[in-house]
């Protein structure tokens, strides 16, 4: 289980904060021995629906900007980790307050980890964060035989946001999480 402790992180280098790319390195212990350097990017998410959103990802870096967040490894303490991750997030929405860090859900694996973590430090969380569920959706037109679709005949998925359900179950994990500053 990862515990959220925003005075247990890890000391950041590199720490970058603007609204086109922000980022910041690490170096994180791992049960080998050994440290792997960390990188965290928050970047402005691709989705016109979602227009404030920014994703951050983690991982080790790859060239000077993106990270490698498919990579496995097995850090010594997780809740470091990733509690550096949201300070970094946190930092990032004390400077632009009307943005959302988002974290995306994109397997099972993720979508479990990050559901057990906003559950698991809701607490922790609501002190600072609003947190947020995104599912995607495809618009049933009326005549019932056909979807909305973009402009490429691609059916449309639009996000819809809801306040974070701590009561959903494992079986129907949102696909995108979100965070916003707490007013």
């Amino acid at each position: 289980m990862i515990t959220i402790d925003l005075n247990n992180t890890y000391q950041l280098t590199a720490n970058i904060i603007n609204p086109k790319i922000s980022t910041a390195e690490f170096l994180a212990p791992q049960l080998t021995g050994c440290d792997v350097l960390m990188r965290l990017t928050i970047i402005p998410y691709p989705d016109p629906y979602l227009p404030r959103v920014y994703n951050l990802s983690m991982g080790p870096p790859i060239g000077r900007d993106k990270v490698d967040d498919r990579v496995r490894l097995k850090h010594r303490d997780s809740s470091c980790v990733f509690s550096t991750a949201i300070l970094f997030a946190l930092s990032f929405l004390t400077d632009y307050p009307d943005s959302l860090i988002g974290l995306d859900g994109s397997d099972d694996l993720r979508a479990i980890l990050y559901h057990s973590m906003f559950v698991s430090n809701r607490t922790t969380m609501n002190k600072f964060f609003t947190s947020i569920g995104v599912d995607w959706y495809v618009k049933l037109l009326q005549n019932r035989s056909d979807v909305e679709r973009d402009q490429l005949g691609q059916a449309l998925f639009k996000p819809k946001t809801e306040s974070f359900d701590y009561q959903r179950d494992r079986s129907e994990l949102y696909t995108y999480y979100l965070l916003s500053l707490k007013n």
